[in-house]
């Protein structure tokens, strides 16, 4: 009796043995399929900022294109609120399938894990990154009516009074890029005066609330031009391609004033390597088309693609450890 109790168990271990090892192989064997038939539906991409902004002006020039690439449509969706923490956050809690990704910049992923005091998520961990697209300096403006023609003057004027420069917000980027123009200005007086957006910065400078504004190039740019603006420094290593008359921090002999704002493609962690793959590839093809190039150069971005998904993951990583290193000495905060 005990024998042939003792085969039973035998066999029903081997037969259960074989459906976990047959499930697995089925569960394996549809990863690569889906990879395969991807897509086959349309992918959202969500912006966590409203329109009008850097971050939606890039996502709508290179949306068109990936469609015609991927050949399925990629509609642009704004979630705007927190510096884009809830666009991400989205994202982040969006199934791992290649559906839905965030066009994302260098304040949500890389300064606001040091400037919030508790993060929705992790963006090393629970994001991953296809590649960086696009770049845009941060430009420095000033209203017409302060005397001061570039950065030294400017220096020279926070020594006699207070200057105040608006930014799009605590915490993001250019709060901490103020930062660095504060430190360079010794025992000058920058104050920095935050907006939330750079639209309500702009509006009250054009008002002459404040004397000057460090945000993304883009939303200035027309305004530089059409002289209600005066644009006084560049905070990059190399001119603006639409402003090349405007001198770069570096030239202007500050070269701590290194601030430029990156745009990414980041999906849900755990979207399987073959799918990031043919983002991948079909990213790169639209920065490098021709008119996709000619659009984001008329609004002062320029092209910025990693090697690898592997290579920008590292990008990343470097970026996430120099903003911090920022944010700790300035004490930098967002609300």
């Amino acid at each position: 009796m005990k024998h042939v109790r003792l085969l039973a168990f035998v066999r029903l271990t081997k037969t259960l043995l074989v459906l976990v090892i047959s499930t697995a192989a089925g569960l394996l064997s549809m990863a690569p399929s889906h990879a395969q038939d991807y897509p086959n539906k349309s992918i959202t991409m969500v912006v966590g900022f409203p329109p009008g902004g850097s971050n939606d002006m890039v996502a709508r020039i290179f949306a068109p294109k990936m469609s015609e690439i991927l050949g399925v449509p990629v509609v642009v969706v704004n979630k705007a609120g927190s510096n884009a923490l809830i666009g991400t956050e989205f994202v982040v809690r969006s199934p791992p399938d290649g559906y839905t990704i965030t066009l994302a910049s260098a304040s949500p992923l890389a300064i606001s894990p040091h400037t919030y005091a508790k993060m929705p998520f992790d963006t090393l961990k629970d994001l991953v990154g296809v590649t960086t697209v696009a770049q845009t300096p941060e430009l420095i403006s000033i209203h017409p009516s302060v005397n001061a023609k570039n950065l030294q003057e400017l220096i020279a004027l926070s020594k006699t009074r207070p200057v105040t420069i608006s930014s799009s917000g605590n915490g993001g980027l250019p709060h901490l890029a103020i930062e660095l123009l504060r430190n360079a200005a010794g025992d000058g007086q920058i104050v920095h005066v935050p907006y939330k957006g750079a639209g309500p910065a702009i509006a009250d400078l054009l008002g002459a609330h404040v004397d000057g504004i460090l945000v993304d190039l883009p939303p200035q740019y027309p305004l530089v031009q059409d002289g209600r603006l005066r644009a006084i420094a560049v905070t990059n290593t190399k001119r603006a391609v639409l402003l090349p008359d405007t001198q770069t921090s570096v030239e202007q002999g500050i070269p701590s004033l290194l601030a430029f704002n990156w745009f990414s493609v980041m999906a849900p962690a755990k979207t399987p390597k073959p799918i990031i793959d043919k983002l991948y590839a079909a990213l790169v093809k639209t920065a490098e088309d021709p008119g996709v190039v000619e659009s984001l150069r008329k609004v002062g971005v320029e092209p910025f693609l990693q090697s690898s998904p592997e290579a920008f993951a590292k990008f990343l990583l470097e970026e996430t450890e120099r903003w911090g290193k920022v944010a700790k000495a300035s004490g930098a905060k967002s609300d």
